[in-house]
């Protein structure tokens, strides 16, 4: 019998392969969470980004800041502060950026 895994395993397994499709799917988390302002998801699916980039230990590495602080900040379901998500963020080589929702069809 073949033994099946969770959703999140695999979503771990898929991002840590595939660079590209780790970047969508931050691009995705970032937008649904910006839709529907669902925190405790949104930092979910930031934290399965991480594990599948070597986790907290490796995060640290990358951004110089205190293990036990990220992990306060990204598993407590208290918004990260902007520098924090920034910091995140650039330590894998992507930024926040600034969109207008609509576009403006008057010329």
């Amino acid at each position: 019998m073949r033994v099946m895994g969770n959703w999140r395993e695999y979503q771990i397994r898929r991002l840590a392969n595939d660079p590209e499709a780790a970047i969508d799917f931050l691009r995705m988390t970032l937008e649904e969470y910006l839709a529907d302002g669902d925190l405790t998801f949104f930092l979910k699916e930031i934290c399965v980004f991480i594990e599948s980039q070597g986790g907290v230990p490796e995060l640290s590495k990358r951004t110089g800041i205190d293990a036990e602080t990220l992990s306060d900040t990204l598993f407590n379901e208290v918004t990260p502060r902007l520098d924090m998500l920034s910091t995140i963020l650039k330590s894998f080589e992507c930024q926040l950026s600034v969109e207008p929702m609509y576009c403006n069809t008057k010329t």
